[in-house]
């Protein structure tokens, strides 16, 4: 038993990732990477993963401490559940074991405690918002100083005038309440989850803006980003053409361009590079 997959275990849930790795074996995409889908879009990046046939890794309708900042980073996973008194023994048991100082009370430190900068956590505590707050001020501020990114909780959090005022995360969440976390137990660490109807994995690159959230695949980022960023530069032409008077939408709004815009859009781009 463990609280998180042993890195054998984590090597075939991500095989398809090649690249550089945690030493628990967790995905590890570039900072290079992670700063190109800084600037992505929801829909420019959504459609790359949905013609790959990832079609639930979007997740909307949350609240945001901070609808104006964008939340990138590598998930850290995390999995509660309704509190089982069998079950609680043996998490309790397995993470004291593993050096993992914890009781039925605060097992939600054990996920904060495992961060590092550039993680985003990811919890699924099922929707609960009374005595489902997974994190407070404190914990935010512990969030904050590790890993310079935020949560995105599939739950309830408090003290959110405190955590609202940490600069360096963004935290999307369900609901608060001022009640502490409890009647739950920690089901894993840097496994699978569900959040909301987007499935989750460690390692994923998580990407936050105002419109929701999305998991990308470790081994899809980079692709990810690449297109997104010829997609922009595409929307960017479209609409300054089309505000100049050029084309008409009939001509702009269509899948492939005519040969003589697809030309006017290469001449375009060298010359504004």
């Amino acid at each position: 038993m463990h609280i998180q997959p042993p890195s054998d275990t984590m090597l075939a849930l991500t095989s398809e990732w090649t690249g550089e790795r945690f030493d628990d074996g967790r995905p590890r995409v570039s900072d290079d990477v992670l700063e190109e889908l800084r600037t992505a879009t929801t829909e420019a990046i959504w459609t790359v993963l949905w013609d790959e046939g990832y079609e639930h890794q979007f997740e909307g309708g949350w609240l945001i401490t901070h609808p104006a900042k964008r939340l990138v980073g590598r998930a850290v996973t995390a999995q509660f559940l309704p509190r089982r008194p069998d079950l609680d023994t043996i998490m309790v048991t397995t993470a004291n074991d593993e050096g993992r100082p914890t009781r039925s009370e605060n097992q939600n430190w054990l996920v904060v405690e495992s961060l590092v900068e550039g993680d985003v956590m990811v919890v699924d505590i099922f929707g609960k918002i009374y005595e489902g707050t997974v994190i407070g001020d404190q914990l935010g501020t512990a969030i904050d100083s590790r890993t310079k990114a935020g949560a995105v909780i599939h739950g309830g959090i408090r003290d959110l005038e405190g955590i609202s005022q940490l600069s360096n995360i963004n935290v999307y969440y369900r609901g608060t309440d001022p009640t502490p976390i409890r009647n739950v137990t920690l089901a894993g660490l840097n496994i699978p989850v569900r959040i909301g109807g987007a499935t989750a994995m460690p390692g994923d690159v998580v990407l936050g803006t105002p419109s929701g959230v999305l998991f990308i695949p470790p081994h899809l980022a980079e692709r990810a980003a690449r297109l997104s960023a010829e997609t922009k530069r595409r929307d960017h032409f479209a609409k300054t053409r089309l505000s100049e008077g050029v084309y008409s939408t009939s001509q702009i709004d269509v899948e492939i361009w005519a040969e003589e815009i697809e030309s006017d859009y290469t001449s375009w781009q060298s010359a504004v590079r």
